[in-house]
């Protein structure tokens, strides 16, 4: 199984349900996978790369298979929607520093990854939880200057609320590279009061 000359093996596609709901990132071998089994229901999107297969013996034709950056499979839709319902998108340090954009909280300047640190607004020496609306990004100087206190203790302002991601925010922050069309797609499926939206559409209007 080989590319296309010059397509980015390492760009993955988006997954929905027929319905378009988002479900996950994909590589391009999983993609060849659902489209073997049948179950690829539509594409959208730009195409990534056409990938070829072997060559059929009777007509002596290549298999070739493309694949966009948003591809919709067919399943069990009811089942899908029924664990949405009680999505709880697990906590990692990757996902809470996209989230905040990679900005500390208390200064309001952006690091990079290895510079950040996940804080905790109410301590766990104080009962705080370690859960998405406990926890914002901050910068080593900024958590270690605040150590076990709470912001206002220390006389630090928190610049935003911290919040939990929505299924598909969650899928949006585990993107390694997300293209325009796959950041308009997952935009739709943002609440429209959620903090990751207003700077989405803000980003969005940069590219226009």
């Amino acid at each position: 199984m080989t590319a296309n000359p010059g397509s980015d093996l390492n760009q993955q596609a988006l997954r929905t349900d027929v319905s378009g709901m988002p479900l996950e990132w994909i590589s391009y071998r999983q993609a060849v996978r659902f489209y073997h089994l049948d179950v690829v229901a539509y594409t959208c999107g730009a195409l990534l790369y056409e990938v070829h297969g072997g060559i059929n013996a009777i007509t002596g034709k290549r298999s070739i298979v493309e694949v966009n950056s948003i591809i919709a499979t067919r399943g069990n839709v009811k089942g899908i929607h029924k664990i949405r319902q009680h999505y709880l998108a697990p906590l990692n340090n990757t996902a809470l520093f996209k989230r905040d954009g990679h900005m500390c909280l208390y200064c309001g300047n952006k690091f990079r990854s290895k510079l950040l640190s996940r804080d905790h607004v109410t301590p766990i020496s104080r009962q705080g939880q370690d859960a998405w609306n406990n926890v914002v990004t901050a910068c080593r100087r900024c958590n270690n200057h605040k150590a076990g206190r709470t912001p206002e203790e220390a006389g630090m302002e928190l610049l935003a609320i911290p919040f939990t991601p929505t299924h598909a925010e969650y899928v949006y922050l585990q993107g390694r590279r997300v293209l325009a069309d796959q950041m308009k797609f997952l935009l739709a499926h943002f609440p429209r009061t959620s903090p990751l939206h207003d700077r989405l559409s803000r980003e969005m209007n940069t590219l226009v």
